[in-house]
């Protein structure tokens, strides 16, 4: 286990967003590394915290453990994920059982992130495609995968893009499950200590509406904004383009 930071098994739960039980069953399904023992306490690193993260998001994407595990040892090896997933040799023609502008064959999504360290393997567990059945795949938000075409067609290799949606999607995890805390201590509290009835399940339900749509659109203009500031602020940037 590299140095740094150290987890027991219930530190590391509540850290990744998920229960001892189920890190008990990737432990027992051998997706899971063991800890480092000390004494009688098994101490769990970084590298456990992103595998964990890892499996949550491929079981987010409809992949079975059995799968993960395959997928998961295969991405330690450097194997070829093609192979692993049981599709065609590279280059075989592949075409989409469904339509193919909403589906993509398996073989054709490893070719196009042939250059990308475990491309495929990232592809799904960001979000970017889900798979519909072992040999074809199908974007799995439309909106994720039009910002990431548009971030490479800007200039920024592939494997810097995923890079940076790994770390956007760890954060904006983490900033969804504040947003859910805030509403549970205050307005799920509220609702509890009412009366329970039609104006305060009304009340309760429009307070869940906003709790939906407020935090993305905040964090929108956040961003936006901190990412003008930066970029106005560079000197570089304005110098090198005609000034008016």
């Amino acid at each position: 286990m590299t140095a740094g930071t150290e987890y027991t098994i219930d530190q590391l739960a509540r850290e990744a967003g998920t229960t001892v039980r189920s890190l008990r069953v990737y432990h027992e399904r051998g997706v899971l590394p063991p800890p480092q023992v000390k004494g009688r306490t098994g101490f769990y690193g970084t590298d456990h915290l992103n595998r964990v993260r890892t499996i949550s998001r491929l079981l987010d994407r409809g992949i079975k453990l059995n799968g993960i595990k395959e997928l998961l040892n295969a991405w330690d090896r450097g194997d070829d994920l093609g192979d692993i997933l049981g599709v065609a040799e590279p280059g075989a023609v592949e075409t989409a059982a469904i339509d193919a502008g909403e589906t993509i064959a398996a073989t054709e999504l490893a070719e196009r992130y042939r250059d990308v360290p475990n491309g495929l393997a990232r592809v799904v567990a960001t979000g970017l495609y889900e798979p519909v059945d072992a040999a074809t795949y199908r974007i799995a938000d439309r909106r994720l995968a039009h910002s990431f075409d548009r971030m490479t067609a800007a200039g920024v290799p592939p494997d810097d893009v995923l890079g940076e949606l790994e770390k956007l999607r760890a954060d904006a995890d983490r900033i969804a499950r504040r947003f859910v805390d805030l509403f549970r201590r205050t307005a799920w509290a509220s609702f509890q200590d009412s009366g329970r009835g039609p104006a305060d399940v009304a009340d309760l339900a429009q307070r869940l509406d906003a709790t939906r749509v407020i935090p993305g659109e905040t964090a929108v203009e956040l961003v936006n904004h901190f990412v003008t500031k930066y970029l106005d602020e560079d000197t570089e940037f304005s110098e090198a383009l005609p000034q008016d």
